[in-house]
């Protein structure tokens, strides 16, 4: 199999048919190719217009769909493993990531053995000012706190070989950052740059909540710097406090100035009592990440199975 695109999809009951339909005519050329679809627990009619491609064969397809939703890394994750191309593209199915780059994608990498992968990063965003200063600043902050490098603007959109599939698959976390895997396992990446189109059909699911805690659970995956501006802060604060015990002391045997205690010490135990719930509150989210990881639940649960391909192993689902 020369190419498997692992397409995650979640309430995309409209954008399917298109993308298969944009998909054939693109890699139509290609000695071969397989669709891996995979419906990440859809809450409209997805899995039944997913069915009724599969049941028309207009390719090699496989379909993968989830007991409920868990979320679009497993879903990555799931396709990749039922891929069985020389290359793998993950695509999403909403038509804004076009099948002509992945044919790009493909072209270069035969062109240039010396690369392992092919991103794409938008090099102009159609989003609001807010939106686009915050993603701006979340890849420069992961620049400098991190030791893995982001390149601006990259998504989860990119086609590599099939040792970079391995190596993002042998990657056991159940707190999976694609961003920060592709960057962590390495490879020669060449970055080009692409528009992403209007959707063809429904909204996005991605709230600027959902892509700050996104953005959270990146850090957290990749760096421990929490922890230490929680230990540099309360050094920080040892050391203020011992100042100002000094300067009262100074006040108060030297000048003979009375010292009002009440307001001061309300305010320093409120002070540090907050930064004390502010520490154990990133404490707890490493703690909580070390608890969950510790119960090697499955990353996803595959309610059900279907491929046009004969394959030795079918299994419903991987522990991680």
């Amino acid at each position: 199999m020369k190419l498997s695109v692992v397409i995650p999809c979640y309430n995309e009951e409209g954008n399917v048919r298109p993308l298969l339909e944009a998909c054939v005519a693109t890699f139509k050329d290609l000695s071969s190719f397989e669709l891996i679809f995979v419906n990440d627990g859809s809450r409209d009619g997805t899995w039944a217009a997913l069915k009724e491609l599969y049941a028309q064969r207009p390719c090699a397809m496989k379909l993968v769909n989830f007991s409920r939703n868990f979320g679009k890394e497993a879903a990555m994750y799931a396709g990749m493993q039922k891929a069985s191309g020389e290359y793998v593209s993950l695509l999403d199915a909403d038509l804004q990531q076009s099948p002509q780059i992945v044919l790009d994608m493909v072209e270069f990498l035969d062109l240039n053995p010396d690369y392992d992968c092919v991103a794409a990063y938008q090099e102009t965003r159609h989003e609001g000012k807010f939106t686009t200063w915050c993603k701006k600043t979340f890849y420069r902050m992961m620049d400098r706190i991190c030791d893995i490098s982001l390149h601006e603007g990259a998504s989860d959109f990119r086609t590599f070989r099939r040792g970079v599939a391995e190596s993002i698959l042998s990657v056991k976390e159940c707190y999976r950052f694609s961003k920060g895997i592709f960057s962590w396992v390495g490879f020669n990446t060449h970055f080009i740059p692409y528009e992403a189109q209007e959707r063809h059909s429904g909204a996005t699911n991605w709230s600027f909540w959902k892509l700050l805690k996104y953005a959270l659970d990146g850090i957290i995956s990749y760096t421990t710097f929490p922890l230490k501006v929680s230990t540099f802060t309360g050094g920080l604060m040892a050391l203020l406090s011992l100042i100002y015990m000094v300067v009262v002391v100074v006040q108060k045997l030297a000048f003979g100035i009375d010292i009002p205690g009440y307001p001061t010490i309300i305010v320093l135990i409120l002070l540090i009592g907050g930064l004390q719930m502010i520490t154990l509150g990133i404490i707890g989210e490493y703690i909580a990440r070390i608890y969950i990881q510790g119960k090697h639940r499955p990353l996803y649960i595959a309610k059900e199975y279907l491929s046009t391909q004969e394959e030795g192993e079918q299994d419903a689902g991987h522990s991680l």
